[in-house]
């Protein structure tokens, strides 16, 4: 007959055993409570599964692809209206009309801006007849064309004739620049107009700001619009859409 002090050990070992088997039954051949071949389904099934998922993302993103041009944006709602940058990047500019040293920056910039208009680079490019819109048909990635805009048409803001653009004489020249903005076909005459594509430039407008005496010593807050056309250039929230504005004051 079995002592007392031995049903303790047989209960040890016994949880012992089911904790062994809840790992792996060699009674059943099951592993963690499943056999092999329940094993096999649920990895095939999951494969399967994540396989569908995977296949249905990269169709998602091909068709995707499809809709979209490598060219040209497939939204442009958040950019209707272009707006206007100027050259030298200054908004607040400050010089001494006797004193080159004040106004140099303004004018090495000018000239660095205008080195991809000059005549001989613009002459590589067609010369569009003025009034018109300059569109062209072809396939798509074809290289287009684009139209010339010289250095020599900004006259006396060319730098050409003046090296100093103005600024020695108290009448300093500043270049617009309107965004380009991709299909844009404004309604009327607008003072500049925009195309796209290889080796093109935008097209400028040059303001020469025929300054005084009287005007001299004084901040001037000069602002510069685009008017003659259905183009916006009086959004409230954003300064530089159709307009720019910067202070000037030229000291005697």
């Amino acid at each position: 007959m079995a002592s007392n002090e031995d049903k303790p050990a047989a209960k040890e070992d016994e949880n012992a055993g089911s904790w062994k088997d809840s790992i792996f039954n060699p009674r059943t051949g099951e592993f963690c409570g499943r056999t092999a071949k329940s094993w096999g389904l649920i990895l095939l099934f999951y494969l399967v599964f994540y396989a569908f998922l995977a296949g249905m993302f990269v169709l998602t993103i091909w068709v995707m692809l499809l809709t979209l041009d490598d060219y040209v944006p497939k939204y442009r709602d958040r950019v209707p209206h272009p707006g206007l940058v100027i050259r030298p990047k200054q908004l607040d500019m400050l010089f001494n009309r006797s004193q080159p040293l004040q106004f140099a920056q303004y004018v090495q910039t000018l000239e660095s801006f205008l080195q991809h208009y000059n005549d001989t680079e613009q002459e590589r490019n067609v010369a569009c007849a003025a009034g018109g819109y300059f569109e062209q048909e072809g396939e798509v990635g074809e290289q287009r064309k684009v139209c010339q805009f010289k250095r020599s048409d900004l006259s006396l803001c060319s730098g050409l004739s003046d090296s100093t653009f103005g600024y020695t004489e108290g009448r300093p020249c500043v270049l617009l620049k309107m965004n380009r903005i991709i299909g844009l076909k404004p309604r009327g005459d607008p003072y500049v107009n925009c195309t796209a594509k290889e080796r093109y430039v935008q097209p400028l407008v040059a303001v020469k700001l025929l300054l005084n005496k009287d005007d001299y010593n004084t901040e001037l807050t000069i602002e510069c619009r685009i008017e003659g056309s259905d183009l916006r250039n009086n959004d409230d929230r954003d300064k530089f859409l159709g307009r720019v504005t910067f202070r000037i004051t030229v000291k005697e």
